[in-house]
């Protein structure tokens, strides 16, 4: 095992999530096909080795380390992008069902090669826009656990998001530095969505010590039927 994969693997084991061979090797797979289809769209701009490991595939996966993910059945990843944070957390938990929702096609092809080359089950794929698929009712308040990883504003993430959010379920919005500003600002769309802050939690990426803040809110109730509004009207005119 070399240095990447030996430093991974210990940093995980120190936040109790231990990897067999296979998961290893799904990870490395994923690796080479995010940077074999990123010479043809533009899927992220990290390519080294160390700095997926640790910039994509670990600060993925610390949402494990704040949430009880043994304890979740549905996961939903909104605007996943290149698969973050869903794939990976699907890797180290492979009971989950998960289902990522992304509005371009192109993403949603390379995901589904990633999922046959990895060999991963109960994965769901959607092409569409969050305030669209939300209105379905296969999906509105529906899963255990929604993420989003650095997408947008709390004040519009909670309109994507919180929709997909199960009665007492989790949104995990995953985000860099501090949002307490953000959160502030997200009152009214707390409110509107039936929901509440439950907590903050905050850690340093290794190695190069970049803030991460995971904000966790509780889901209190159905979502009313307005919400989410029409695509394209919540980022004009989130609710502040």
């Amino acid at each position: 095992m070399d240095n990447t994969l030996t430093l991974f693997t210990a940093r995980l084991q120190d936040k109790g999530i231990k990897l067999d061979p296979e998961q290893l090797e799904q990870f490395e797979l994923y690796f080479r096909e995010l940077v074999s289809w990123n010479e043809k769209m533009n899927l992220t701009g990290i390519t080294e080795r160390d700095q997926v490991y640790t910039k994509h595939f670990y600060d993925s996966i610390s949402l494990a380390f704040f949430t009880n993910i043994n304890e979740v059945k549905s996961l939903a990843d909104i605007g996943s992008g290149a698969g973050f944070p869903g794939i990976p957390l699907k890797i180290c938990f492979p009971h989950l069902k998960l289902t990522i929702v992304d509005s371009l096609s192109k993403r949603i092809s390379f995901l589904q090669h990633v999922c046959t080359t990895l060999n991963l089950t109960n994965v769901e794929l959607i092409h569409g826009r969050a305030e669209d698929i939300a209105r379905q009712f296969k999906h509105r308040d529906a899963y255990d656990l929604v993420t989003a990883r650095a997408v947008a504003r709390l004040s519009l993430l909670n309109e994507f998001c919180l929709p997909f959010t199960r009665k007492d379920g989790i949104f995990a919005a995953m985000k860099g530095n501090d949002p307490s500003e953000e959160l502030s600002e997200a009152k009214k769309s707390f409110k509107e969505l039936r929901a509440e802050l439950e907590r903050v939690e905050s850690f340093s990426l290794p190695v190069e010590e970049s803030s991460r803040h995971i904000v966790l809110i509780r889901k209190t109730g159905a979502t009313p039927a307005k919400y989410p509004r029409k695509a394209g009207i919540p980022a004009k005119a989130p609710l502040v």
